[in-house]
Protein backbone atom coordinates (compact mmCIF):
# COMPACT_ATOMS: atom_id res chain seq x y z
CA UNK A 1 0.00 0.00 0.00
CA UNK A 2 1.87 3.42 -1.18
CA UNK A 3 1.31 6.19 0.95
CA UNK A 4 1.37 9.40 -1.43
CA UNK A 5 1.24 11.84 1.23
CA UNK A 6 0.11 12.60 5.03
CA UNK A 7 -0.95 16.19 5.54
CA UNK A 8 -3.29 18.05 8.54
CA UNK A 9 -4.13 14.24 10.02
CA UNK A 10 -4.92 13.05 6.41
CA UNK A 11 -2.92 9.95 4.48
CA UNK A 12 -3.60 9.68 0.85
CA UNK A 13 -2.56 5.93 -0.54
CA UNK A 14 -3.95 3.76 -3.12
CA UNK A 15 -3.70 -0.08 -2.93
CA UNK A 16 -1.60 -2.47 -4.79
CA UNK A 17 -4.02 -4.47 -6.28
CA UNK A 18 -6.15 -1.60 -8.00
CA UNK A 19 -4.08 -1.05 -11.11
CA UNK A 20 -6.97 -2.61 -13.42
CA UNK A 21 -8.81 0.44 -12.65
CA UNK A 22 -8.56 4.16 -13.79
CA UNK A 23 -5.74 6.42 -11.95
CA UNK A 24 -7.87 7.17 -7.99
CA UNK A 25 -6.10 7.40 -4.46
CA UNK A 26 -7.74 6.42 -1.23
CA UNK A 27 -7.93 9.30 1.48
CA UNK A 28 -8.65 8.57 5.48
CA UNK A 29 -7.97 9.94 8.79
CA UNK A 30 -5.06 8.93 10.14
CA UNK A 31 -3.89 5.36 9.37
CA UNK A 32 -4.99 3.82 6.01
CA UNK A 33 -8.13 1.94 5.89
CA UNK A 34 -9.95 -0.63 3.27
CA UNK A 35 -12.96 1.64 3.41
CA UNK A 36 -11.52 5.40 3.09
CA UNK A 37 -12.88 7.92 0.54
CA UNK A 38 -12.05 7.28 -3.04
CA UNK A 39 -11.06 9.85 -5.60
CA UNK A 40 -10.71 10.13 -8.78
CA UNK A 41 -8.38 11.53 -10.86
CA UNK A 42 -9.85 12.84 -14.41
CA UNK A 43 -7.77 13.47 -17.69
CA UNK A 44 -8.45 16.81 -17.30
CA UNK A 45 -6.38 17.58 -14.56
CA UNK A 46 -9.10 17.41 -11.48
CA UNK A 47 -10.50 14.82 -9.44
CA UNK A 48 -14.17 13.69 -8.75
CA UNK A 49 -15.35 12.03 -5.38
CA UNK A 50 -16.17 8.21 -5.95
CA UNK A 51 -17.36 7.40 -2.40
CA UNK A 52 -17.06 8.69 0.82
CA UNK A 53 -16.08 6.20 2.87
CA UNK A 54 -13.91 8.02 5.39
CA UNK A 55 -17.38 10.45 6.06
CA UNK A 56 -15.37 13.70 5.35
CA UNK A 57 -17.30 16.86 6.02
CA UNK A 58 -17.70 19.14 3.15
CA UNK A 59 -15.19 21.61 4.40
CA UNK A 60 -12.82 18.53 4.41
CA UNK A 61 -13.72 16.97 0.93
CA UNK A 62 -13.12 20.25 -0.53
CA UNK A 63 -9.86 21.12 1.14
CA UNK A 64 -8.94 17.43 0.23
CA UNK A 65 -9.82 17.40 -3.52
CA UNK A 66 -7.95 20.41 -3.83
CA UNK A 67 -4.82 19.38 -2.72
CA UNK A 68 -5.23 16.61 -5.09
CA UNK A 69 -5.84 18.49 -7.67
CA UNK A 70 -2.75 20.57 -7.53
CA UNK A 71 -0.42 17.07 -6.94
CA UNK A 72 -2.59 15.56 -10.01
CA UNK A 73 0.68 15.38 -11.93
CA UNK A 74 2.70 14.08 -9.09
CA UNK A 75 0.00 11.03 -8.43
CA UNK A 76 -0.50 10.39 -11.93
CA UNK A 77 3.41 9.97 -12.25
CA UNK A 78 3.75 8.22 -8.95
CA UNK A 79 0.72 5.55 -10.26
CA UNK A 80 2.68 4.91 -13.79
CA UNK A 81 5.60 3.92 -12.12
CA UNK A 82 4.20 2.11 -9.80
CA UNK A 83 1.93 0.21 -12.11
CA UNK A 84 4.96 -0.05 -14.88
CA UNK A 85 3.27 3.35 -17.01
CA UNK A 86 -0.48 1.12 -17.22
CA UNK A 87 -2.62 4.51 -16.40
CA UNK A 88 -6.01 5.07 -17.42
CA UNK A 89 -8.56 7.96 -16.25
CA UNK A 90 -12.34 7.94 -14.92
CA UNK A 91 -13.30 10.62 -17.56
Amino acid sequence: MPKLFSFRGFTIYFWTAENGEPVHVHVSRGKPTRNGTKIWLTRSGGCQLASNGSGLSKHELSYVMSFIALNHRTICDYWSEYFDGDITFYV
